[in-house]
């Protein structure tokens, strides 16, 4: 059963939502630096000042939006003026366990789900979500409570290039998998450094089980396990979603009862990351719920 889950939506100019956003900042004024590390939030009593860098650019700022993990903005950025009953708090917060990784393809050509052209033409226009049966997801799921890679994973794919050519050289092809699902801890000293190819393997199986010989047309691949996915986005655990999504840590609770409001203790410190509410999603709700408090909050300086 191949399920279509929602429009995959065209994306104008170089079809990259992260260089939209860079250049709807910079027709703004902004300026965006893709290689400035931030090592440190500067504050001076319990109001923040700006940030300092990796280089040793000091940058100062009125207000600070952090949209890294609520622990690594206090525990790492913050770690020098964070009071012991803050960090306490920050400490307690549930990150829990991981339970996805991706495989980033680039193809010959794209799946073949079904015979019919026209039909396959529309599938895979959206996201494929392949998963047989309801008990099938239920046992992929029962693998990861054992810490274990679910021995026959539920995947989405994602054919971006149907609908934006630009993602890809003439003629060829990506294909995204989504697998679900990898817990980051894994039982019985199984390490995914040893595991991950395997595992990517198997996630281009599933999609030949729906679209059968995906895998003959693999040019290259992007391994991205929990383990790489953690490293590179500085997302313990690898949890894309940050925090729990447990209801002690939802709505009001998210990810803490004092921070949930999008501001900090920090007068001038706003959080937006996937850990505030409603949580992660290229929807990005939490960015802009943040974005009204911050915008309520420069008015009130100068009013």
């Amino acid at each position: 059963m191949i399920h279509r889950v929602g429009p995959a939506r065209p994306r104008g100019g170089s079809g990259m939502l992260t260089q939209a956003l860079a250049s709807s900042i910079r027709s703004h004024g902004g300026e965006v630096r893709t290689a400035s590390e931030v090592t440190k939030i500067l504050v001076q009593g319990d109001k923040v000042r700006g940030v300092q860098t990796a280089s040793g650019d000091i940058l100062s700022a009125r207000a600070v939006i952090s949209n890294v993990h609520v622990k690594i903005t206090f525990l790492s950025l913050l770690d020098h003026v964070l009071r012991p009953a803050l960090r306490s708090r920050i400490e307690s917060i549930s990150v829990g366990n991981g339970f996805g990784m991706v495989v980033r393809c680039a193809m010959k050509q794209l799946p073949k789900y079904r015979r019919d052209e026209a039909v396959n033409s529309d599938i895979v226009r959206g996201l494929q979500l392949l998963c047989p049966t309801t008990a099938y997801l239920q046992d992929a799921y029962a693998d990861y409570l054992r810490g274990i890679p679910s021995q026959d994973p539920a995947a989405v794919a994602m054919t971006f290039s149907a609908i934006d050519p630009t993602l890809a050289p003439q003629g060829k092809h990506t294909l995204f998998i989504w697998g679900q699902y990898y817990p980051y801890r894994l039982r019985d000293g199984r390490s995914w450094e040893r595991l991950r190819r395997a595992e990517a393997r198997k996630l281009l199986k599933v999609v030949d089980r729906f679209a059968p010989g995906t895998s003959r047309n693999l040019i290259d691949m992007y391994i991205q396990s929990p383990i790489d996915i953690e490293q590179k986005h500085a997302m313990p655990n690898a949890n894309v979603m940050h925090v729990e999504m447990t209801l002690d840590q939802m709505f009001m609770f998210r990810p803490l009862p004092e921070l949930s409001q999008y501001a900090t203790p920090f007068e001038g410190l706003f959080l937006s990351s996937a850990g505030m509410h409603p949580g992660g999603g290229i929807f990005g709700a939490a960015g802009y719920n943040c974005s009204r408090v911050v915008r309520r909050y420069l008015r009130k300086r100068f009013f």
